[in-house]
């Protein structure tokens, strides 16, 4: 008989009325940061000055988490398989779980890093809702989330949390921070804060936003723009050498690095498909064919 995924939660009622905020967390098992953060946030918000409920979920996909792997025991990565299904496998389960809580949400906060075998610049990003009142509170949400990078995309990538808040019609924003296998102790800090800043924007505490530290703010449209695992990608499987980092400008055709075979005897440049920053980097050196190696943010100014 197919068990329910009952995902560990806390919930926070308020003293007064207000919006009912979901932060999650370790929606792949191997990002560190978020859960980390998720699990202060338990004891930093005090009920006793809080208009609302605040729902927290420091991992959403367990069966990864003890895997100490990005995907569950299937093997499906839970960001392109929500909605779910009662019936599924434990990623397909665990993402109606996903899927119902976020529908009992007024406000949503989806909290990423590169994981083990990427870097990524810290940012905060949001589908282009067709509806302009969730657009704008999905920017308003990000401004005060307060990291460099703002990064608004096409809103028809499915089976991701942002999908299921889209159809939901639940304002969402999704960030992300560095990964890399390690965590980091400023990166856990910044999204202690940010969750803040956004429910002092939301009227739900009472807190000073601080001074802006938004650097870029770039909305694409286009189909596949937020798909960052297929950017940039690898012509062969192999041994992929960075020569780039993360934050540094390229220009279109300027070398990303290069994956060489096993004995060293082919070596294929990948070289940038785009003006712009270095937003993401493969950072473990093994790669799969097509996978993307980088992601390349096309800000202003840059032709």
């Amino acid at each position: 008989m197919t068990q329910t995924i009952q995902l560990q939660q806390k919930e926070i009622d308020g003293h007064a009325d207000g919006p009912r905020l979901l932060i999650t967390a370790g929606v792949h098992g191997d990002e560190f940061e978020s859960m980390a953060a998720v699990r202060r946030l338990m004891h930093e918000i005090d009920a006793a000055s809080l208009s609302g409920h605040v729902t927290l979920v420091p991992v959403v996909n367990e069966s990864a988490y003890a895997r100490q792997h990005r995907f569950g025991d299937d093997e499906l990565d839970l960001a392109r398989t929500c909605p779910g299904k009662p019936d599924g496998t434990v990623t397909e389960r665990t993402a109606q779980s996903l899927t119902k809580i976020i529908g009992e949400a007024d406000y949503y906060i989806d909290l990423h890093t590169g994981g083990t075998t990427m870097a990524v610049l810290p940012m905060s990003g949001y589908t282009l809702h067709p509806d302009p009142d969730i657009l704008e509170s999905q920017r308003r949400m990000a401004r005060a989330f307060n990291l460099p990078i703002i990064w608004g995309t096409n809103p028809n990538l499915d089976g991701r949390s942002m999908s299921v808040a889209r159809d939901a019609k639940v304002p969402a924003i999704y960030t992300e921070y560095l990964g890399s296998a390690t965590i980091c102790s400023k990166g856990v800090d910044d999204y202690v804060q940010g969750c803040l800043n956004v429910m002092s924007d939301l009227g739900m505490i009472d807190l000073t936003l601080p001074q802006t530290r938004v650097e870029h703010v770039v909305e694409d449209d286009r189909p596949l723009a937020g798909y960052m695992q297929i950017q940039n990608p690898s012509p062969i499987a192999g041994f992929f050498d960075a020569q780039v980092k993360l934050g540094q400008r390229v220009q279109r055709g300027d070398l990303l690095g290069t994956v060489c075979d096993v004995l060293g005897e082919r070596i294929e440049p990948i070289t940038s498909e785009q003006n712009g920053i270095i937003l993401s980097l493969k950072t473990f050196p093994r790669v799969d064919q097509d996978a993307g190696v980088a992601v390349v943010l096309e800000v202003d100014g840059w032709e």
